[in-house]
Order: structure tokens, then C-alpha cells, then sequence
């Protein structure tokens, strides 16, 4: 049983009314005010409690990072992630084109957002230029997974192959040239492995 207080309630009902009208979830700020708060860091005590019983997720470095889980959570849908912007997280609200109607629960593992695809490097195995591609967040990968990692300032789709101290991105397209890393000398960051593919048409 979900147990809120009156202002949780206020908040919960304010969050859920911003996405199904605006069709994303709203700011800390737009929340403050709507409630007539004069300070954010009152909103952000309300949220972090709302995300303890499990009424929203709060997703990190994303001002309008707010996910509905038990209340509405199909209506809400999952985060479109486009071109994401050098050094800045994926889910970032700049690179959040949109929140699209797709269950969660129809991947395995659950799916967290969707990434549109840029690019024909996978295209051998079905993910092709415009397609959204399901990912689910998570920060390691086993070999053969097809992964969204980020290599310095960019993000790039590739299949996983790590040999020790190397790791290759493999493409799945002869036209296109694996990437090699040696994580001795660079950083490499899984942002999470691919769990279906959404067709555009």
C-alpha cells in the first residue's frame, strides 16, 4: 500500500497532469511554484520521498528527470533520446526529444529509454538509420551484447568484444571500421545494453 501526505499528493497529481498535457514531466521549479513554494529545496525533500515509496524514479542530472512508476506509468511512456549533445548524459533534459507511449515491461530486462538511431553501423542486424533502439540502463556489459557507450564526448552503438585491457565496438556493417579502445589510455562508459528495436517508418 503506497502511503502519501496531502502536499505528496498535491505534487504526484501536479506531475501526472504535466505529462499527459505537456507530454513530459515538469521542473523543480514549475513544481515550487504551482505549489506555491517559495524555496526548491522543499520540492526536491517531496520528491526524494515520493521516490523512496516508489511512486516516481528520480533520474539523475536531468532537470525534468521524473518518471511515474506505479500511478500512470503507461501514460507516461519512456524518454526519446536524440543526438546527445558532447559531455553531457544521455538523459539530459537537452537531449530528451519526447516521451513516447511504450511499456516498460514488454523488455527484458525492463527498458529505460529510447535512443533514436543515428547511422547504418548495425544495420546487419536489423538496428537501421531512424530507428529507436530500447535500452535498458545499466553500467556493464557482457561480450556479444549489443551496448550505447560513450567514448569521450560521443555516443555510439556497437556490439561488445573485451579482451582485458582492450575493448573493440564491433559493427555489424562491412562498410563501417570496429573501434578499438585501450582503456589504459581512454575512458570508455556503457550506458546501458539494447533490449529491442523500435521500427520507424
Amino acid at each position: 500500500m503506497l502511503t502519501l501526505t496531502a502536499r505528496q499528493l498535491e505534487i504526484l497529481d501536479f506531475i501526472r497532469e504535466s505529462i499527459k498535457n505537456n507530454n513530459m514531466p515538469p521542473t523543480v521549479a514549475e513544481i515550487a511554484e504551482a505549489m506555491n513554494l517559495s524555496s526548491t529545496n522543499g520540492v526536491r525533500g517531496h520528491l526524494q520521498a515520493l521516490d523512496r515509496k516508489g511512486a516516481i524514479e528520480l533520474i539523475p542530472n536531468a532537470s525534468r528527470g521524473i518518471r511515474l512508476l506505479q500511478i500512470d506509468m503507461f501514460e507516461q511512456g519512456l524518454p526519446l533520446v536524440g543526438r546527445v549533445a558532447a559531455g553531457q548524459p544521455v538523459l539530459a533534459e537537452e537531449n530528451i526529444e519526447a516521451y513516447r507511449q511504450v511499456d516498460p515491461g514488454l523488455f527484458t530486462p525492463n527498458a529505460d529509454y529510447l535512443l533514436r538511431v543515428q547511422g547504418e553501423s548495425m544495420r546487419d542486424v536489423g538496428i537501421l538509420d531512424g530507428d529507436l533502439l530500447v535500452v535498458h540502463r545499466q553500467p556493464a556489459a557482457e561480450n556479444g551484447q549489443i551496448i550505447v557507450a560513450r567514448l569521450e564526448n560521443e555516443v555510439t552503438v556497437k556490439r561488445l568484444n573485451q579482451q582485458e585491457h582492450m575493448v573493440y565496438l564491433e559493427a555489424e556493417n562491412p562498410d563501417f571500421q570496429d573501434i578499438e579502445v585501450n582503456l589504459k589510455e581512454e575512458s570508455l562508459d556503457i550506458e546501458g545494453i539494447a533490449v529491442g528495436v523500435i521500427r520507424s517508418f
